[in-house]
């Protein structure tokens, strides 16, 4: 069990939603990517049912390319027999797994940092490491399969489309390196749905908008990643931008409650954004708020335009918000604001 006081908060917080939980009693998880920033939360989420009670026999099976990583993340749970890992790169033939009841695909380099360094193992993820894990749901017959897409795969959108409906696409440029992240989370998710129609495979998608939260890593390139840093480290905000982008900003605990309702509850070869558009803000708003959480560090916002980093390749998206409506047909609504939850994201580095 985690000794983290924010972390323990957010896992009760997730144990006490209308999930039925029994649903994984004596269940075995495969969840691939598992040391993550989203899927560690659902590992933790599941131990938890065991903590709760021991005769609840929840295993979760994490699927991870670096197993030092995956240790480090989860360095509080090694002794912790209903956790077991596997190295693997998910490209490759999955062999070796029996009794498998759920299937969490989660693997996936979701950092932009990545797109101009290593497009292919990207794009590798999300396509053969899709098409992997559905050959081993049909041949295991499987109760449920959650693929993890991105709000990416909505394109450019035209500003009367945003908050953006699950049916609502826009351009994306399929020679632009960049697109090696959504060209294939798309691709991903009509393999779901192929496997779906022709061999009944029980997929389900989740497109996560932008989320926040404990334990994401704070050198991943992303900005409201670099503005918690700055805040821990008494640094002001720089922005490299104008700072107008637009984007709804979710709470790692609603997040991690919708996966699992449509987990559960979603219908197969369908797709559920999972975001909060009520808390929808420029960067510069954002980093505002940010540095009024602390207003005793005397921290402010400053702009810096010239600096350029060639890994990172920026999005041209100058808004991103999601349309929720099938979520709360699952009787999910976020409830975290982003001013609680980047206090409560600063307070659990500390």
């Amino acid at each position: 069990m985690t000794s983290n006081v924010i972390i323990k908060e957010d896992l009760q917080t997730i144990y006490e939603s209308d999930i039925d939980w029994s649903k994984f009693y004596n269940r075995t998880i495969l969840i691939t990517g598992a040391n993550g920033f989203l899927p560690a939360y659902i590992v933790e989420s599941l131990l938890y049912l065991n903590f709760i009670d021991n005769r609840n026999n929840v295993k979760v099976i994490g699927l991870v390319r670096n197993i030092q990583n995956a240790k480090t993340r989860f360095k509080e749970y090694l002794n912790n027999d209903n956790l077991e890992f596997i190295q693997q790169d998910v490209s490759a033939t999955i062999e070796g797994l029996n009794n498998i009841d759920f299937i969490i695909h989660a693997a996936s380099q979701a950092s932009p940092k990545y797109y101009g360094v290593d497009p292919v193992g990207t794009l590798k993820a999300n396509v053969l490491g899709t098409i992997n894990l559905l050959e081993f749901a049909k041949k295991n017959d499987i109760n449920s399969f959650l693929y993890f897409s991105s709000g990416e795969v909505y394109g450019e959108l035209k500003s009367e489309q945003i908050p953006v409906k699950e049916d609502v696409f826009g351009y994306v440029n399929p020679t632009n390196v960049r697109s090696c992240y959504s060209e294939s989370k798309r691709m991903g998710e009509n393999i779901c749905v192929s496997y779906f129609h022709q061999f009944h495979v029980p997929a389900k998608i989740v497109r996560p908008f932008h989320t926040y939260g404990p334990g994401m890593k704070l050198d991943d390139g992303r900005v409201y990643a670099d503005f918690v840093s700055n805040v821990l480290n008494a640094q002001d905000i720089c922005l490299h931008s104008d700072g107008l982008a637009r984007r709804a900003f979710c709470y790692l605990t609603d997040a991690t409650i919708g996966f699992f309702k449509v987990l559960l509850d979603g219908d197969n070869g369908e797709a559920y954004n999972v975001g909060n558009p009520n808390e929808e803000y420029s960067i510069l708003e954002l980093a505002q708020i940010m540095v009024n959480l602390y207003p005793e560090k005397g921290l402010k916002v400053v702009k810096h335009l010239s600096e350029n980093n060639n890994s990172y390749l920026k999005s041209t998206l100058t808004r991103n918000s999601s349309n929720i409506d099938k979520m709360n047909g699952l009787k999910w609504k976020p409830i975290v604001s982003v001013s609680d939850g980047f206090k409560r994201t600063i307070k659990s580095y500390k």
